[in-house]
């Protein structure tokens, strides 16, 4: 990696895009759910950091979008196709959306991980993007990084080390 190659990090609700021969990073995706949005050809990819699943269910006038997979999803596409990705091209991978805690009594509501993965599924599909590639659900969090020059997630996961989707 020369100085000029740059890791753009993403931090928790935010998001952010890459061109080659950058990078982009987040870390910390416990129950959130990493979404990669890319355009294989352009070598430039998105990373959304998603906290949780609908911004309809925020009370708050001055909600963060960047934290809902409904907003989230639509503003890193915007953001792409702007800055010359083909709506047609884009794919996605995914990551994180770990249950991080045993809940004794079940509640739904706690489960946050899944139902951001399925809220992401959701929107996706709405935006006919498909999904090449997805390491989700389990226990642990993860960090990830995305190359858009090579297309490849590199995932960190606390007890398996590093793969590669």
């Amino acid at each position: 990696m020369n100085k000029h190659d740059q890791i753009i990090k993403v931090g928790i609700a935010d998001l952010n895009i890459a061109k080659a021969p950058d990078k982009i990073r987040t870390s910390g995706l416990g129950s959130c759910v990493g979404v990669i949005i890319y355009d294989e050809k352009m070598k430039l990819g998105g990373l959304a950091h998603i906290m949780l699943p609908d911004s309809q269910q925020a009370k708050l006038t001055n909600k963060n979008n960047y934290k809902y997979a409904d907003t989230a999803i639509q503003i890193l596409v915007k953001k792409m196709l702007r800055h010359g990705a083909r709506q047609f091209a884009l794919q996605a991978k995914l990551a994180g959306g770990a249950q991080m805690f045993k809940f004794a009594n079940g509640n739904d509501m706690m489960r946050i991980g899944p139902r951001n993965i399925a809220a992401v599924k959701k929107i996706l599909a709405q935006y006919r993007i498909p999904i090449i590639a997805a390491d989700v659900g389990g226990s642990s969090g993860r960090t990830i990084e995305f190359d858009p020059a090579t297309n490849r997630l590199k995932i960190r996961t606390v007890n398996k080390g590093e793969t590669f989707i």
